[in-house]
């Protein structure tokens, strides 16, 4: 597939998962996805993972700030935003609803092989995630470090 090929099957993926398409992943993604960020492999956990997510945050939602692509490879920034309305289950560990809304940017990077994404990775600030939504408290020698954080 050129890059410009592999650079869309990207792109129906976030539109997939933000149009809440999990049917389409399966047009869109291998069944034996390796998700490196998560530690698990295979279609349907990659797609119980973002039920996961959509019952926490049913307004999540990925802007594409950049995309850029060489050989078989994608990256990907994306801005997402949602609001924590349910509780959000984080492999076993479970996060009471917050109501706050939070922004983060997070780069994926996917191989793509036969048309679907076949390898993912991502990079994100999950931590900064956590302190905005009340999960961790900064220490008293945190909040003087980081005021601006810290509120």
């Amino acid at each position: 597939m050129s890059i410009e090929e592999n650079k869309a099957v990207v792109r129906r993926f976030i539109e997939a998962y933000n149009g809440r398409n999990l049917d389409q992943f399966d047009d869109l993604v291998s069944a034996d996805y390796l998700d490196h960020a998560h530690q698990q492999q295979g279609l349907e956990s990659f797609k119980r993972l973002f039920e996961l997510a959509f019952k926490a945050f049913p307004d999540w939602h990925e802007e594409i700030e950049d995309i850029v692509a060489e050989g078989d490879r994608v990256w990907v920034l994306v801005k997402a935003t949602g609001t924590h309305t349910a509780e959000w289950d984080l492999f076993g560990v479970r996060l009471p609803p917050s109501g706050k809304k939070v922004t983060m940017m997070m780069v994926f990077i996917w191989r793509i092989a036969g048309g679907k994404l076949a390898e993912g990775w991502e990079v994100d600030d999950q931590l900064d995630i956590f302190k905005k939504l009340g999960a961790i408290e900064y220490t008293e020698r945190g909040r003087k470090l980081f005021p601006e954080d810290a509120g």
